[in-house]
């Protein structure tokens, strides 16, 4: 029954982290939209999550039919998507939102700011942008940005825990690159061998017992 139970909370943390950084995320984050299709010549604000190939247009979309597509829209100059549309599909707790054209909607990324003048009660973990107090992130870029830092202090903490107590050896701390680059037998040092040497006492030298007298 334990085991069982273990392995379904351990299914919803792998589903829970697909809801906070799916594979599309940092493709879609990493898009330029709003530019001209080079097939049809049309602006594209279109995103296929299933397929993650770039920018789409009205025309292109038509290829993508039964995918989850979605619709990135601008604000001053900067993408933004609807609530109503990305919180489907995408975690966004902690992140500002923004009433626009009587819609809710989010950032995808950061946008350039002046440097948050003095009495700013709350900001951006990220990029320090002043915001509202119940909200962490500015965008879901930095959002994404701050879970992924959150995730490596967590790791570099618990490796220097296991450092401290002699359990990871320091060819495994400082030699590898990832961060889960240690393994069960890194944690659990294997038995040393037997020593087979032993201490034989050496035969003492007989000596005769004194002479009555």
């Amino acid at each position: 029954v334990g085991k069982m139970f273990n392995e379904a909370e351990e299914g919803e943390k792998k589903e829970d982290e697909k809801k906070i950084r799916p594979p599309w995320l940092k493709p879609l984050l990493n898009t330029s939209f709003f530019v001209h299709c080079k097939s049809h010549g049309d602006s594209s604000n279109m995103f296929c999550l299933d397929c993650m190939l770039g920018a789409l247009c009205s025309y292109c979309v038509t290829h993508h039919t039964g995918h989850r597509v979605i619709q990135i829209r601008r604000s001053s100059y900067h993408d933004v998507i609807r609530v109503s549309e990305i919180q489907k599909v995408l975690d966004i707790r902690g992140v500002q939102t923004y009433i626009i054209n009587s819609a809710r909607v989010v950032f995808l990324n950061q946008r350039p700011q002046p440097r948050p003048g003095k009495g700013i009660a709350n900001t951006c973990r990220v990029c320090y942008r002043s915001i509202l107090d119940n909200y962490s992130f500015c965008s879901l870029g930095c959002k994404l940005t701050g879970t992924q830092l959150k995730g490596r202090r967590k790791v570099n903490i618990h490796r220097e825990s296991l450092k401290r107590h002699g359990i990871l050896s320091m060819k495994s701390f400082n030699g590898g690159n990832n961060e889960d680059d240690y393994s069960a037998k890194d944690m659990y040092p294997p038995t040393p061998p037997p020593n087979y040497r032993t201490n034989k006492r050496r035969k003492g030298v007989p000596h005769r017992a004194p002479l009555g007298g």
